[in-house]
């Protein structure tokens, strides 16, 4: 039987306000904006992470901390590092 890893967005949600986490705001943009960078490096490499591709235009190369300072506090994020020409 196949596992579903989908998640629930809603359920997750209303249990975070629930437990009145007062990190959640952060949490989430953290989530959104490294989510957004990795969508955007995918496109950049021509494959998904942890994918081989014969139409690679750079590679995945780890990543880089920064901060992010918002409105609901400082953010750290994880930037996808990209390399070019390598086979």
């Amino acid at each position: 039987m196949a596992v579903n890893d989908s998640v629930d967005a809603a359920g997750w949600l209303a249990k975070q306000i629930e437990s009145g986490d007062r990190d959640l705001l952060p949490s989430m943009m953290k989530t959104m904006a490294e989510t957004l960078m990795s969508a955007e490096a995918d496109g950049l490499c021509g494959a998904g992470y942890g994918t081989r591709s014969s139409e690679w235009t750079n590679r995945r190369n780890g990543y880089r901390t920064r901060e992010w300072d918002t409105r609901a506090g400082t953010v750290e994020l994880s930037v996808p590092k990209l390399r070019q020409g390598l086979r």
